[in-house]
């Protein structure tokens, strides 16, 4: 629904690309989008192939979407973190004032690293195995950075990697932090049910209208 300003009069909708993360597709996302569209942003999603190709490809691919349509706002899975962060780094001057990171593991992934020494398993990965393992290396200038991570510890990441302190079976909550970020936040969510979570929803939304989170 369009929102309205103090003088009741309708605005526009804030633009919000999705990008999902490791082996998922844009359609993953759609149920975040649906929720976050009922909080009155208008959203679209971003796919890529996070198995084949390399990753700058996918950031040339972003990098074009991001700048076409005028001001816009990001929400990012995981690897999509990741890859929208180098993006924004690596491409300054994009029209882009937040992002909100869901379980992404800024400070590199452990689980990544365990995959990626185990020859039948690594494929996993594919060529997004470097970015995963390292983290973020180029953090974007004047781009405002939000995180929602999850410590509801259920998925295949326990299987490889050992955590210390909370996570969310995948990704550490630990490795979510980062000292550019705006403000963190952790939800009851697993790291695939971020992208349903109506908490992670609201606390995305209140990110990408505030730049912070509520307490």
């Amino acid at each position: 629904m369009p929102l309205e300003d103090a003088q009741g009069q309708a605005t526009p909708a804030t633009r919000v690309i999705l990008v999902h993360g490791l082996l998922l597709f844009a359609g993953a996302m759609g149920w975040f989008a649906t929720r976050l569209r009922e909080c009155g942003h208008a959203t679209e999603t971003f796919g890529y192939h996070s198995i084949l190709g390399g990753t700058e490809a996918v950031q040339a691919a972003l990098a074009e979407r991001l700048g076409a349509g005028g001001p816009v706002q990001v929400v990012a899975h995981s690897l999509g973190g990741l890859l929208a962060l180098e993006t924004l780094a690596r491409h300054p001057g994009l029209p882009v004032s937040r992002v909100v990171c869901l379980g992404t593991p800024l400070c590199g992934s452990g689980a990544a690293e365990s995959l990626a020494r185990r020859p039948v398993l690594r494929w996993w990965l594919g060529r997004s195995a470097a970015l995963l393992r390292q983290g973020c290396t180029h953090w974007p200038e004047g781009v405002s950075v939000g995180m929602v991570a999850g410590d509801r510890p259920h998925g295949l990441g326990a299987l490889f990697a050992r955590f210390e302190g909370g996570h969310d079976g995948t990704v550490a909550v630990a490795e979510t932090l980062h000292p550019g970020l705006a403000d963190h936040v952790v939800v009851p969510a697993s790291h695939s049910g971020l992208i349903f979570s109506r908490a992670a929803v609201a606390r995305a939304a209140q990110f990408l209208d505030a730049g912070r989170f509520w307490r």
